[in-house]
């Protein structure tokens, strides 16, 4: 114990010294730039005394930041701890000077549809390294432990930063959700097929403004969810699906990219802890690496290997941005978890009237994959990523694909990017390519490439109602009142 807290004042102490030759650094390089906005870097130290929370162990300590309620934060779960050191950064552009930094700390309760919450504090966003009180909530404030962070801040020099704030600059983080009841759910021994993924991509403002889509209101599916008083129980339904398919635990796989190098690792090669294929302590997978565009099989090993467990599998993904952390989340099309559900975007956005855009995307080799042969090694390859708008739910505008294909380029260099309408015909002709690769080069089955269940089994959907009914009374007061139900940040 006294190991960590000496560690984390020696860091304090470390950014206090560097923050000091920062601020007089940049006193000379202030005029000609806008005054009112800063960016920052924010790094999350750790904290230390936090109470005990759990009955066995300790305590599985997270944090949520939130930035004037514009833009959020979720840490990693620290696991069995009541010193937990993060060392996360987090960099905004164009934040107003006159903002603040509310974090509120939580512990992580695997299998409960909350999380207990340990306190919270707020600072400001002047520069500086910070040593701050968690307190709880409530009318007996109570100490709950010291958080240090440090901010360091620099004068914005965007002309457009009043009209574009609080942008998220990186790092690019992601976050790998493997949920072992789903996997029972499903009946399968492919953690593909029932994992979801998020990557916080930055830039986002950039690129959509304040533009998002909202739900398709000529759409039947899309009605079914927001519309008409049963849609309480569908959403309900959906956003339980959401949280067990997205909780944040300590099984959960985080990283970070830090370059096109990466980028490659991750979303071709499948390491599905750190980009260089080794797993975070305590935040690696249940076993062995599971990758998001790979063929393998993250748990325990079959008794017959896939001959192309390492090698890009050719598969079609779901995804969604979402407006509330432009997060990029997406699974597999044919995940078996999606069965019974009115919307497989509506499922990865939790509901969200509006997200800032979506479809589906597929990798291929430079040229096609009706060009492509396994004698040549995935490293030889020219990758290119096949990014759409098909999404009945949302229906996003056309006119923004080549917006979207910027801010992806922007956020993953290397890779060439084609974003096609949901009818251009190249799109079909890519897509069914990489499908017929699939069932004929890879051993897919074609039940594979669409949601399905086995006759009898239980499905994440029936699972998901049944969870919801412990939270309709709450639900439905919050729909009566005119209210979407978002994603709660302590749960995904």
């Amino acid at each position: 114990m006294s190991q960590i807290i000496g560690t984390l004042h020696n860091a304090v102490s470390r950014a206090k010294v560097e923050t000091k030759d920062a601020a007089a650094a940049l006193a000379e390089d202030w005029h000609g730039v806008n005054g009112h906005f800063v960016d920052l870097t924010i790094k999350f130290i750790g904290a230390s005394g936090l109470p005990k929370m759990d009955v066995v162990g300790s305590a599985d300590p997270y944090f949520v930041a939130k930035l004037d309620d514009k833009l959020s934060f979720v840490s990693t779960v620290k696991p069995d701890t009541l010193s937990p050191v993060w060392n996360e950064l987090w960099k905004i552009k164009n934040v107003p000077t006159s903002a603040t930094l509310v974090v509120e700390v939580l512990d992580k309760d695997v299998g409960n549809i909350t999380d207990d919450h340990i306190g919270n504090f707020s600072v400001t966003v002047s520069a500086g390294a910070k040593e701050c009180i968690i307190e709880s909530t409530g009318s007996f404030r109570k100490t709950r432990g010291t958080f240090w962070l440090n901010i360091e801040s620099i004068p914005s020099t965007d002309h457009k930063a009043e009209r574009r704030q609080y942008i998220f600059d990186g790092p690019i983080r992601f976050s790998r959700h493997f949920s072992p009841t789903i996997g029972r759910l499903t009946n399968l021994n492919d953690t593909r097929l029932y994992s979801t993924w998020k990557i916080y991509i930055k830039g986002v403002r950039m690129f959509f403004g304040d533009t998002v889509q909202h739900w398709n209101r000529s759409y039947k599916a899309a009605q079914a969810i927001f519309q008409g008083t049963t849609s309480i129980a569908v959403r309900s339904s959906i956003q339980a699906g959401h949280r067990m398919l997205y909780a944040r635990s300590t099984t959960n796989a985080f990283g970070i990219i830090d370059g096109p190098q990466d980028v490659f690792r991750l979303l071709l090669h499948g390491s599905a802890g750190r980009p260089d294929g080794a797993n975070s302590p305590g935040v690696g997978t249940p076993a062995g690496p599971a990758g998001l565009l790979h063929a393998g099989n993250a748990s325990a090993a079959p008794p017959t290997p896939s001959p192309f467990a390492h090698r890009v599998k050719p598969s079609v993904y779901t995804y969604i941005i979402a407006v509330e952390d432009d997060s990029f989340r997406f699974s597999e099309t044919g995940a078996a978890f999606f069965v019974d559900f009115a919307s497989k975007h509506a499922l990865h956005a939790n509901c969200a009237q509006a997200v800032r855009y979506s479809g589906e995307f597929h990798p291929r080799p430079a040229g096609g994959w009706e060009n492509f042969s396994d004698e040549t090694a995935d490293d030889a390859v020219r990758w290119e990523l096949v990014i759409d708008n098909n999404s009945g739910t949302y229906s996003p505008d056309p006119l923004m694909l080549p917006d979207l294909k910027e801010l992806l380029e922007y956020n993953f260099p290397g890779f060439t990017i084609h974003a096609w309408d949901r009818n251009d015909p190249r799109l079909a002709h890519s897509r069914e390519a990489c499908r017929a690769y699939a069932l004929e080069k890879r051993g897919v089955r074609q039940e594979e490439l669409q949601p399905h269940a086995a006759p009898g089994q239980e499905t994440l959907s029936q699972s998901a109602r049944s969870n919801s009914q412990l939270q309709s009374n709450e639900y439905g007061a919050q729909a009566a009142e005119g209210t979407t139900v978002g994603e709660s940040v302590t749960q995904s």
